[in-house]
C-alpha cells in the first residue's frame, strides 16, 4: 500500500491551481470536469502520481468556500531552503503566516504558508547531509 493523493475542496479552482502551480512551484498533473455532478477535480504534484502521493484538489461548482474547521493541520513540504523559499513564495504573491525559523523546543526549521482556500503548509527544510 502507498499513499495516492489527500483530497481538499476549494472555492476556487483557477485561484488554487495559481498558487500550488505558480507559487509552490507544482505542475497540473489532470484536471476532468464532471458536469453532470458540477464539479471538477484538478490533481497537482511535483512528480507523475505513480511516483509519489499528489494532492486532489475539488472544485463544486456550487460550493464557493468551505469552514475549515478545527480538524485539519496542514500540508507538510520539504525544500532545501525555508527561509528562501518564504521570500520566493511572497516574491509570488503567497501569504506567508509564519515566517521561517527553529521549531518550538526543537532545532528543524519549519515556515507555514496560507492557501487561498485557508489551508496551511508547512515547509520543512531538509537536514543538512
Amino acid at each position: 500500500m502507498r499513499v495516492l493523493h489527500t483530497m481538499i475542496r476549494v472555492g476556487n479552482l483557477e485561484t488554487s491551481l495559481a498558487f500550488y502551480t505558480g507559487v509552490l512551484g507544482m505542475r497540473l498533473l489532470r484536471r476532468q470536469d464532471y458536469p453532470e455532478g458540477r464539479f471538477t477535480l484538478a490533481f497537482v504534484g511535483y512528480c507523475a502520481e505513480s511516483e509519489g502521493a499528489v494532492l486532489e484538489l475539488t472544485h463544486n461548482w456550487d460550493t464557493p468556500s468551505y469552514d475549515l474547521g478545527n480538524a485539519f493541520g496542514h500540508i507538510a513540504l520539504a525544500v532545501d531552503d525555508a527561509y528562501a523559499a518564504c521570500e520566493q513564495i511572497k516574491a509570488k504573491g503567497g501569504k506567508v503566516t509564519r515566517e521561517a525559523g527553529p521549531m518550538k523546543h526543537g532545532t528543524t526549521v519549519i515556515a507555514f504558508v496560507e492557501d487561498p482556500d485557508g489551508y496551511k503548509i508547512e515547509l520543512i527544510q531538509k537536514k543538512a547531509a
